[in-house]
């Protein structure tokens, strides 16, 4: 005689709740943090004592002030008309655009861990703006297969993404600084 029993209670409700919010999962907030990193990385023009530093608290600040700037947006644009504020509506806000902050660390590990791999801080630079285009696109094509696209779709999203990030690595090299 079997004894399974069914899994009830607060932690499978807990449960499947982050699986019905993974599997709607926006990632707008992922594509648009990592062009914002690679803005970043090609407008850090002249960096100070310590660039490697700079450009890490750079990425990250600077996505952390956009995530901000997204939340009250959502908050007190389209949402205070809809809904009243709580607790629950500021949290789950919160949480939706927080890609934004989660797409700027990539770049910025790779420039943290750039000196182990022999770079100096312009290769270091160019290898934070890979790493951005990379998850621009990487998120982008997460977000067509998360969606049910079909494999064309998510290479012409990827491509569409790929040229975007070509052309902010475009602006690099104009820029030369």
């Amino acid at each position: 005689m079997s004894r399974t029993r069914a899994r009830t209670g607060p932690a499978t409700d807990r449960r499947t709740r982050r699986a019905e919010r993974r599997a709607q999962a926006d990632y707008t907030g992922g594509v648009y943090g990592s062009m914002l990193a690679a803005s970043v990385v090609i407008g850090a023009g002249s960096l100070g004592s310590f660039p490697r530093i700079e450009l890490v608290l750079l990425l990250l600040l600077t996505g952390v002030v956009f995530w901000i700037a997204h939340v009250h947006a959502q908050l007190f644009g389209a949402r205070l008309a809809q809904e009243a504020l709580d607790r629950r509506v500021v949290l789950h806000v919160c949480r939706d655009e927080w890609p934004i902050v989660k797409a700027a660390v990539p770049p910025a590990a790779a420039v943290a861990v750039s000196p182990l791999l022999g770079l100096d801080v312009r290769g270091a630079l160019w290898l934070a703006l890979s790493v951005a285009v990379a998850g621009q696109v990487g998120w982008s094509v997460a977000a067509a297969y998360r969606a049910g696209a079909s494999p064309r779709l998510m290479a012409a999203t990827a491509s569409v993404n790929l040229l975007l990030g070509l052309l902010i690595i475009s602006f690099k090299i104009v820029l030369k600084h």
